[in-house]
C-alpha cells in the first residue's frame, strides 16, 4: 500500500506541475496572438503567429502527458497571464515604438516561462523520464525563442 500511495502522490505532483505549465503555455499562446494583432510589420506578425502555433503544440504535448496519467488537463490560462496580456496591450498602446515594447513584454514572459520550467525540473527525480525529456526540450525551445526575440528587439529599436 505504501508503494501505491507513493506512486499516487508522484502522479498528483506531476499532474500539478504539468497543469501549471499548461496554463502558462495557454497564456503565452494568447500573448503571441495579441502581439500578432498589435504589430503592423508583416514579418514580425508571421513570427508571432508561428510562436503561437509552437505554444499550441507545447500545450498538446503537455495535455497528452496528463491524459497518459489518466488525469484531466485544465484548459485555461492563469489570472496572472490575463494581467500580463492586459499590461502588454496597455504598454504597446502608450509606447512610441510599439514593436519594441511588445518584444520587451515577450522577453519578460518567456524568461518567466524558462524559470517555471526550471522550477519544475528541480523535481525531475519525482517525474517520469518521458515528462523530464519533454520539459527539457520545451525549455530549450523557449530559451531559443528568448534569444530570437532579443535579436528582433535590436532590429526594432534601430528601425524606431
Amino acid at each position: 500500500m505504501n508503494i501505491k500511495t507513493n506512486t499516487m502522490d508522484k502522479n498528483i505532483k506531476t499532474e500539478t506541475y504539468l497543469n501549471d505549465l499548461l496554463a502558462k503555455t495557454y497564456d503565452a499562446q494568447r500573448g503571441y496572438a495579441n502581439a500578432a494583432e498589435a504589430t503592423n510589420q508583416v514579418q514580425l506578425k508571421k513570427w508571432f503567429v508561428n510562436q503561437g502555433i509552437q505554444r499550441t503544440q507545447f500545450a498538446a504535448q503537455l495535455t497528452q502527458e496528463i491524459k497518459n496519467m489518466n488525469q484531466e488537463p485544465e484548459f485555461d490560462g492563469t489570472f496572472l497571464g490575463d494581467v500580463h496580456r492586459g499590461w502588454m496591450n496597455l504598454k504597446s498602446a502608450l509606447s512610441l515604438n510599439t514593436d519594441e515594447a511588445i518584444l520587451e513584454e515577450c522577453i519578460r514572459g518567456e524568461k518567466a516561462a524558462v524559470d517555471e520550467y526550471t522550477n519544475v525540473l528541480e523535481h525531475k527525480s519525482e517525474l517520469p523520464p518521458t515528462v523530464v525529456t519533454l520539459l527539457q526540450n520545451q525549455q530549450a525551445d523557449v530559451r531559443t525563442t528568448v534569444s530570437k526575440i532579443k535579436s528582433l528587439e535590436d532590429i526594432a529599436s534601430h528601425e524606431g
